[in-house]
């Protein structure tokens, strides 16, 4: 059996122990420092491991070095995200102006979150028209766009990447994920994503032709 590793933080007589991901190392107390934090935040993030980035997020002090942090804000907003804690996601994305190197991955967020509301509404799929109106109805937040045109589509080669593994197996793994992740230099949430939305493509197509 793989042990996996541990930090222990003690707090009002008792001892809460948080998985880590593999390749960090042992901690005896929350002994972080902010760029420990944002790289555990971020190596989490990447994973997909929603459940204990929540965790881990639960666990960091309440200290202003460690909440204004960009990658444990990115953190808090994806968990939001997964929670459907809509509003909650966009006070953290408009709150804060965040580094260019995390703009792609929150607009992602911002655009998703609207979509899936618009969807609950309307009880059913959006199309590329009505994606389309949500984008005009609802722009980013200058906090996490500097002002360029953005593109919603994936580059075609990770376009390429994604449809050729899609034609082996329209449900990867979460480590089959992570890897097309890596390769197509996407997030795990964008590549789950994708391929959600091919096969939700793939079945309306398929009712079509019935």
């Amino acid at each position: 059996m793989v042990s996996i590793p541990m930090y222990e933080k003690k707090e009002e007589g008792h001892r809460l122990f948080i998985p880590l991901p593999r390749g960090f190392p042992d901690f005896c107390t929350f002994a972080f420092s902010t760029e420990q934090v944002a790289v555990v935040c971020h190596s989490l993030y990447q994973s997909g491991h929603i459940d204990r980035l929540a965790q881990f997020i639960w666990s960091i002090p309440q200290r202003d070095e460690y909440k204004r942090n960009e990658n444990v804000l990115k953190a808090q907003a994806l968990i939001s995200f997964h929670k459907q804690n809509f509003k909650e996601l966009y006070q953290i994305l408009q709150a804060t102006s965040f580094s260019p190197e995390h703009h792609e991955e929150l607009q992602n967020l911002w655009m998703q979150a609207h979509y899936c509301e618009a969807e609950k509404i309307r009880g059913r799929e959006l199309g590329a028209v009505g994606k389309y109106r949500i984008r005009r109805k609802f722009p980013l937040p200058r906090t996490i766009w500097d002002g360029e045109e953005t593109s919603y589509c994936f580059r075609e080669k990770s376009r390429t990447i994604l449809r050729d593994s899609y034609k082996k197996n329209p449900y990867p793994s979460p480590k089959e994920k992570k890897e097309l992740a890596e390769k197509t230099n996407l997030t795990v949430t964008q590549v789950s994503n994708w391929f959600k939305n091919r096969r939700q493509r793939d079945r309306a197509a398929g009712n079509r032709d019935k």
